[in-house]
């Protein structure tokens, strides 16, 4: 196995949402889609996904992932105050408005994480891909495990039998943001569970099933007495380049 043929299972994920400046969004893919993504991977780590959120015009969410948090830290200072950035960096910043709303996660057990390889990732100008992620977030008080216990043991088995398994599951991760020139969301305790589906269609079919299956109210019931607002889900449509869900 060459190192462009390696399959990636980053124990360590940032999940990012970029608000932008109206109408800059296709600036801002093609920038990242050309000059982001070979160049980040060269630091260790992996450029997991890149999606136009399909209900904000002005919304970019991505993922990306890292071997464990030493590995994040040099990464990040590698690309951060290497060439690449310095060169291009001033242009993706002019389309935002907002870059610090980011989730800090792990998977939320052995195998619940994302594995790709990304020498399947089409090459530049690729046309956007058919297909469609949900990700929802679920969020509890901080400390406490008994949300995400009933998303691991109750919720995800049904989402197993009624659809798509998800791509993955995740929760907060804990260690210490220590690249603190790129912010995190702290005070965090999430789970959130990524599925693909040919169409949205599919997705909402998943939900009725989900829905209709018998032990879904009373797991939903209890999620609500431990949750601290109303699961979000974020309707996501990959750009050419994205390695979701075109997982290997």
């Amino acid at each position: 196995m060459t190192p462009t043929d390696a399959v990636s299972s980053p124990a360590v994920i940032e999940l990012r949402h970029y608000t932008l400046r109206p109408g800059r969004r296709e600036e801002l893919i093609e920038l990242f889609d050309r000059e982001f993504i070979e160049t980040q991977e060269e630091t260790g780590m992996v450029v997991l996904g890149q999606f136009r959120d399909l209900d904000d015009p002005d919304r970019f969410v991505w993922l990306r992932g890292f071997e464990d948090m030493t590995v994040r830290h040099r990464a990040l200072t590698a690309f951060y105050d290497g060439p690449v950035w310095s060169e291009h960096g001033p242009q993706a910043n002019a389309t935002m408005v907002d870059s610090d709303d980011v989730l800090l996660l792990r998977p939320l057990t052995a195998g619940s994480g994302l594995t790709v390889r990304p020498s399947h990732r089409p090459r530049p100008g690729a046309p956007a891909p058919e297909g469609f992620v949900s990700a929802t977030v679920w969020s509890f008080p901080p400390g406490q495990p008994e949300g995400i216990t009933l998303i691991r043991h109750g919720l995800l088995p049904v989402l197993h039998e009624t659809g798509p398994a998800p791509l993955a599951a995740l929760t907060t991760e804990t260690a210490h943001n220590t690249f603190t020139r790129l912010p995190v969301r702290t005070g965090e305790n999430v789970a959130v569970v990524l599925t693909s589906y040919p169409d949205e269609g599919a997705h909402r079919r998943h939900i009725a099933e989900t829905r209709a299956h018998p032990r879904t109210r009373e797991i939903l019931t209890d999620i609500g007495r431990e949750q601290t607002a109303v699961p979000r889900t974020l309707r996501l449509a990959p750009t050419g380049r994205s390695l979701i869900p075109q997982l290997g």
